[in-house]
């Protein structure tokens, strides 16, 4: 039976960036997430039993050089999905998709193509407006310095495939980036729409939220600031839009059954962090993106190596509960999980800390969405 991420209420759980090398984690050590197809499809074969919501990929072209090269093996993200989405029955995943290298009738076809994959509710779409600079030199674009010039060119991108889905005519559209003629398209997603997600840590990103999405992604420091932050997020929509938005952030998580071997494996994958792949990212945020603050980036070099600047929930099944718990109570309606090996280390989560969560009417059974 399927599931669209967006019937009910309640807290949700995904898997974040499971298509690309290491994860989150900026680590040497062996096992580390190899993003393989065959690990892919393994870790969706879990989480779409144990009732995780949705899998949530990144897109990549370079990375992040290091000794491992982080992010540099990525699975293209329309693709992975196409094949995750015919290889399980209920969970909810998510395309990422950069504006700035993606023609929005392509993306169009694509997601609607996807849609009938999963059967019509089980698709989404996560839109980025575009940071990365080494990326777009690649893609021999050049990257408007101003950020609000990135989101005006992500709002008509959205625009045009929001006119494909909902229009059955023939019809043109002159705007400021794109002049198109004679557009049809078809097949679109069930219900002309799909799920829409997009980070949205920066002023911009915020309001391209507060417009256009069913979900804002946004990175916090901890929950107590975070609860402000969701807070403003939600209000800034209604305000706005008359729209209601949902929240959700990121963390990175080593669960084991005492405290003590959860910590002696943190200290072990940092210990062998790369460090040249971790401070080569941290610059890059630092110069390009706004998802963090430069207060945030001074004193989150372990957090980076870790788990990219994610919320950490270390410890025994009762620690990581209580962590996932705290961020329900600040308001988020859900988030994304990433663990050293994933498909490794889902199923013990699995086992003992969505239990805890059912206890505690955070969640419903098997991934249920809860009424709370």
């Amino acid at each position: 039976m399927t599931r669209s991420i967006l019937d009910g209420r309640g807290f949700k759980l995904g898997i974040f960036s499971p298509n690309c090398s290491g994860g989150l984690a900026v680590t040497k050590i062996e096992e580390r997430w190899s993003a393989s197809w065959e690990d892919n499809l393994r870790l969706a074969k879990i989480a779409d039993e144990a009732g995780i919501d949705f899998l949530l990929p990144i897109a990549r072209w370079i990375g992040y050089k290091g000794e491992t090269n982080f992010h540099g093996h990525v699975l293209d993200p329309v693709v992975w999905a196409a094949g995750i989405l015919a290889s399980t029955e209920r969970i909810n995943v998510f395309s990422t998709i950069h504006t700035a290298f993606n023609h929005p009738l392509a993306i169009a076809k694509a997601i609607a193509t996807l849609d009938q994959i999963g059967g019509g509710s089980r698709a989404g779409l996560n839109i980025v407006a575009g940071w990365n600079q080494p990326e777009y030199e690649t893609m021999g674009v050049d990257m408007p310095q101003a950020h609000d010039d990135r989101y005006a060119f992500a709002q008509e991108w959205w625009d045009v495939i929001r006119d494909a889905w909902s229009r059955s005519d023939i019809f043109d559209h002159a705007g400021t980036y794109f002049n198109l003629q004679h557009i049809e398209s078809e097949p679109k997603p069930h219900g002309g729409r799909v799920p829409v997600l997009n980070a949205g840590s920066s002023k911009q990103g915020r309001e391209f939220a507060a417009r256009n999405s069913d979900f804002v992604f946004t990175i916090i420091p901890d929950t107590e600031t975070g609860a402000g932050i969701a807070a403003g997020l939600k209000a800034q929509a209604r305000a706005e839009h008359g729209r209601d938005v949902g929240v959700l952030t990121l963390g990175h998580v080593v669960c084991r059954s005492t405290r003590a071997e959860a910590e002696e494996y943190v200290h072990y994958a940092e210990e062998n962090a790369d460090w040249g792949a971790v401070d080569y990212l941290m610059g890059l945020q630092g110069l390009h993106a706004q998802s963090f603050t430069p207060e945030m980036l001074a004193t989150m070099r372990s957090r980076f190596a870790s788990g990219h600047g994610s919320l950490p929930m270390f410890g025994t099944p009762d620690d990581v509960a209580d962590a996932i718990e705290r961020v329900h109570l600040a308001g988020f309606d859900g988030m994304t999980l990433a663990f050293v090996d994933y498909a490794g280390e889902l199923p013990y989560f699995a086992q003992e800390v969505l239990p805890r969560l059912e206890a505690r009417g955070v969640r419903l059974p098997n991934g249920s969405l809860a009424t709370l």
